[in-house]
């Protein structure tokens, strides 16, 4: 199985679709709302994405036959199938699969230690590595993110304290730096099908 870690902003939701939650909250008749899991139906709680992005995604779906697992902060505003009615409203051609685990519920003595001074692209880096242990089925996979979750930078700024040469960090990961861009930059789809061929 082939499997992309997809984060929505910054990747497929850009920051020239960020507020399009609030005005279609307001069309409804509904005061904006902030901490919307479930207060909601799923149309209004979430930012609409980009209609390129979307059409790069697809592109990479139709050519690997990739899978989708939700690694963005969404996971915690709804579940997997609202997730699934959402990306296909929003033209996605595939349902996401499934979500990573939360990184305090899933390393909970980590998270006690680091919660004060959180790192989320080492929190989300973790929450990857994670879901590929327990998944033996993936052959290929890439997550793609504007957090930058490489062994480069996570590397150099969490190196090992116990003498190893032990880094953390994802190999398979694809950088999307600029959030008006997101998975639309050049050359970012062709990392993304180096992952997954």
């Amino acid at each position: 199985m082939k499997v992309i870690f997809l984060d929505n902003d910054g990747v497929i939701c850009l920051s020239s679709n960020w507020g399009s939650r609030i005005k279609k909250q307001k069309k409804l008749g509904s005061e904006p709302v902030f901490n919307h899991k479930n207060q909601l139906p799923v149309e209004y709680r979430f930012d609409n994405f980009d209609v390129k992005a979307v059409n790069i995604l697809n592109q990479i779906l139709e050519e690997t036959d990739a899978e989708i697992v939700v690694s963005s902060d969404w996971r915690y505003h709804a579940n997997l199938e609202e997730l699934g009615e959402y990306y296909t409203s929003q033209g996605i051609i595939k349902k996401p699969i499934g979500v990573t685990d939360r990184f305090k519920d899933i390393f909970p003595k980590e998270w006690s230690q680091l919660r004060f001074g959180a790192n989320l692209e080492l929190e989300r880096s973790m929450e990857i590595g994670y879901w590929l242990e327990t998944h033996s089925e993936v052959t290929h996979w890439v997550a793609v993110d504007d957090l930058d979750m490489s062994v480069e930078f996570l590397g150099d700024r969490f190196a090992a304290k116990d003498g190893s040469d032990a880094k953390p960090g994802l190999t398979n990961f694809v950088h999307t730096p600029h959030n008006y861009e997101g998975i639309k930059q050049s050359g970012i789809k062709q990392k993304i099908l180096k992952h997954l061929k």
